[in-house]
């Protein structure tokens, strides 16, 4: 083990690895140790993310859309056909939550027919593409867990019919996770406990992939973000993209109205005068149950994590580093005596950067109403709130055979 990776190892008195000192490492190990940013350890003692002052934002509402809908359509139109706009599926987590082991996008929807997520996305993005008669570039993040899985599965189902020439895999940055004390977690004997770096990453993961050269060599100015986890993502969506063009702003964000003041949604707002996002849990209760003059709630407009940023824009602050949230979590370790620990409560802190705090780099955002029934149908869970019988119920709305 190289002398420099020794003394970070001494310095921050990491007990799960001191054995290393006088043993061999074994190489991923290293390689881990040797490209992992230290001052990850500093942070853990400074875990307060200090946020602004934050405000209202004022959306494009339906009725504004509707009323200038044509223009937004051939603006749009315009920019998909002449290759100005790519695709960014995030989809880097796996089904656990719906007892599904393997990437959530090979998770099946249908109920008396096949229908995977991954799927039923290929078909939405679809829609465009036979509108334009242009290939949208997808580009498909996946992570070190379910990478190769995912690029079989496209293989296997031949794409679900879109051109394979037209989509790219790449895999999102790991981090490495630390117990409360500050000490880096081993999975096993060979590798640290390593965890994605937080869906604010996908930009930087993209670079580290090479993938900005075909952005660039395509001609891509507009890239559209969206979560695998909502079956009903419009994406390159013609009237989104030309009405964030039309506004002039160099991000764009679909919202939903909320159902309620205290809905758990992230909600559209300015922080510092700039756009942002505000957690559901961050607002008070004055701000939640806040109206406007028309009786509408000042922050009543709910993200769906599905976003439009201006290519240009995203190169710029891709030199800046984003903030780091820390956060708690349950994460399997192996102790200095390689015994296994699966522990049931937060044991570790992990280290994810945010797509919001992207937001908030950009110098404006417009904030773009969708009808919720028609483009949002999340499957987080296995039943209830937010499940596959949720999201089953709207596709079959929707007119989808499931």
């Amino acid at each position: 083990m190289k002398p420099e990776i020794k003394e970070k190892i001494t310095a921050t008195n990491q007990k799960y690895l001191k054995k290393f000192l006088t043993e061999e490492a074994p190489a991923k190990l290293e390689s881990q140790l040797e490209h992992m940013d230290w001052s990850y350890l500093d942070m853990i003692h400074n875990k307060e993310q200090q946020r602004g002052t934050f405000s209202p934002l004022a959306a494009m509402e339906l009725s504004e859309i509707e009323a200038n809908k044509d223009k937004y359509l051939a603006t749009g139109l315009d920019a998909v056909k002449n290759g100005k706009v790519g695709a960014i599926l995030l989809a880097g987590g796996q089904g656990t939550r719906l007892g599904f082991d393997k990437a959530k996008g090979m998770f099946n929807i249908g109920k008396t027919k096949e229908l995977y997520i991954f799927e039923q996305l290929v078909a939405n993005l679809m829609k465009v593409t036979n509108q334009t008669g242009t290939w949208v570039p997808l580009y498909v993040m996946t992570s070190e867990i379910n990478d190769s899985m995912t690029r079989e599965f496209f293989e296997e189902h031949d794409y679900f019919g879109y051109n394979k020439d037209y989509v790219k895999f790449f895999v999102q940055e790991m981090v490495p996770a630390v117990d409360f004390d500050g000490n880096l977690l081993m999975k096993s004997e060979d590798s640290l406990a390593m965890s994605p770096n937080g869906n604010g990453g996908w930009f930087k993961s993209l670079i580290n992939a090479g993938l900005d050269k075909d952005l660039k060599d395509k001609g891509v100015e507009w890239l559209n973000v969206f979560a695998v986890d909502n079956v009903l993502q419009q994406i390159a969506d013609p009237v989104f993209v030309g009405a964030t063009i039309e506004s002039g702003c160099v991000s764009g964000s679909k919202v939903v109205r909320k159902c309620d003041p205290y809905e758990r949604v992230g909600a559209m707002c300015l922080e510092n005068g700039k756009p942002s996002i505000v957690e559901y849990y961050e607002l008070t209760p004055e701000m939640a149950e806040a109206k406007n003059e028309n009786g509408s709630l000042q922050y009543g407009f709910g993200v769906i994590l599905n976003y439009l940023f201006r290519v240009d824009k995203l190169m710029a602050i891709a030199e800046k580093s984003l903030p780091l949230h820390v956060v708690e979590k349950k994460v399997p370790y192996i102790d200095e005596n390689g015994t296994e620990h699966k522990p049931e409560t937060p044991n570790a802190y992990k280290f994810e950067t945010l797509i919001l705090d992207m937001v908030y780099m950009m110098d404006n955002s417009l904030p773009f109403e969708v009808n919720r029934e028609k483009e949002f149908a999340p499957v987080k869970n296995a039943t209830g709130t937010d499940s596959v019988e949720t999201a089953r119920a709207l596709l079959e709305k929707n007119g989808i055979e499931i």
